[in-house]
């Protein structure tokens, strides 16, 4: 094929040629801002004490570590699916007041679910790869994928709650065991599930995430070039590390942040 211009207002930019590429094509997708109130904070056994003997909690970081997705087509309608997505928070508090110490540092978890319906339209054939073991006789079927993007979570407050009276109304939510896998398990120990505290820690947390559901399909797209880097590797050969940290630029901005103006970008900009 000829080469040929995309654009007369950009004559610098033509393509050579039409390829297929394998590609994930978004189908459909949702953004979701909730705020997650009172969400209880799981903590191993051996610091339920600590807990316990507390005068009051601060929240001080949240981070989500991993996020489990399970997706299901949606009966009589016909292309959409239901995403049922945990979300496994971890929870960084100080707990206040205690005989032991003034202030005592605390790692926990939280676990949030959430359930949507999208759009990942149809396909009935399964996908057969040639470094597929050979004594695998069942290709993998044809289903669309979840994708679940997550901005870091914003820590709002904390409290302490009496788990064990009545007039507590703080949300416990849906703590599983079974929803613990055992890697979980490795890093936070056997997790308190079932409330055996006289006391128990409810945080409040922001949080930020979109959906995708996505399918593999063949796409044809312009190709311009191929990408040959022109930039050299600037690893070095050296083995001294004053060497390494002499190709370090100095951190300036570590040093004299930018002010207000100058981190917005520009303030001429339609969306300020």
């Amino acid at each position: 094929m000829a080469d040929r211009y995309v654009s007369d207002t950009n004559p610098g930019s033509y393509f050579k040629e039409a390829v297929c590429i394998d590609a994930m094509r978004v189908y459909d997708s949702c953004a979701d801002k909730d705020c997650l109130e009172d969400i209880r904070v799981l903590v191993a056994p051996e610091q339920q004490q600590l807990i316990d003997c507390a005068k009051d909690v601060r929240i001080r970081d949240a981070n989500v570590i991993t996020v489990y997705t399970d997706v299901s087509e949606l009966p009589f309608n016909k292309g959409k699916y239901t995403v049922d997505i945990t979300f496994f928070i971890e929870v960084y508090v100080e707990l206040l007041g205690n005989s032991q110490a003034p202030v005592i540092p605390l790692t926990g978890l939280c676990i949030f679910n959430k359930k949507c319906v999208l759009f990942g339209s149809e396909g009935g054939v399964k996908t057969f790869y040639s470094d597929d073991s050979r004594e695998v006789i069942t290709g993998a079927a044809s289903t669309p994928k979840a994708s679940v993007q997550v901005a870091r979570p914003v820590a709002l407050s904390a409290r302490l709650c009496e788990i064990k009276h009545h007039h507590c109304h703080c949300f416990c939510g849906d703590d599983g065991e079974s929803m613990l896998s055992e890697a979980l398990r490795r890093r936070y120990g056997n997790l308190d599930l079932d409330s055996t505290g006289c006391k128990g820690i409810f945080a409040t947390i922001g949080l930020f995430f979109i959906v995708q559901m996505i399918r593999n399909v063949q796409m044809l797209i312009p190709a311009y070039d191929f990408c040959v880097p022109t930039k050299e590797c600037s690893c070095g050969t050296s083995s001294s590390p004053c060497d390494l940290f002499s190709s370090i630029d100095f951190p300036t901005d570590e040093f004299f942040p930018p002010k207000a103006d100058e981190s917005n970008g520009n303030n001429n900009s339609c969306c300020k």
